[in-house]
């Protein structure tokens, strides 16, 4: 499960000199063609609502999945509850920023999701989800 806060909806057009110019649905394409060469299936979602994402964290503990790949956005620095739905399940998260947080602003160096996070990758843009994706092919592989 790949899960996408606020305003990365808007990828390719946001501030592409920050975060590129490859869309959201660029990304989906290609990680799914990439879980489909890793025998992973990959279900995008992307919500600009704090609660979905909370939500879509409490299905991934309830499923028999491989991992979660969360790129927060912004509520990485704000939100507590998303630390603490990480916290309830046993599902490894992984954390993915576009560009790396701790070259810009100064509200951006705290995460409330790495201290709970399996693993963080940040500031390799687009290419930081198949990373991701590669990272959660290898969890699966590890527990077998």
């Amino acid at each position: 499960m790949v899960l996408n806060g606020p305003n990365l909806n808007l990828l390719g057009t946001r501030e592409p000199e920050v975060y590129g110019a490859t869309t959201l649905d660029d990304i989906a394409q290609a990680l799914t063609e990439q879980g489909d060469r890793l025998g992973l299936i990959v279900d995008l979602r992307q919500s600009n609502h704090e609660g979905h994402l909370i939500d879509w964290l409490h299905e991934a503990g309830a499923t028999n999945i491989t991992a979660v790949i969360l790129n927060a956005g912004a509520y990485t620095h704000t939100s507590v509850a998303l630390r603490d739905a990480i916290r309830s399940i046993a599902v490894p998260v992984i954390e993915v920023h576009l560009s790396n947080p701790a070259a810009r602003e100064s509200f951006r160096h705290i995460s409330h999701i790495s201290p709970v996070a399996a693993g963080v990758i940040q500031g390799f843009g687009a290419r930081g989800y198949a990373l991701a994706l590669d990272a959660a092919a290898a969890m699966r592989q590890s527990a077998r």
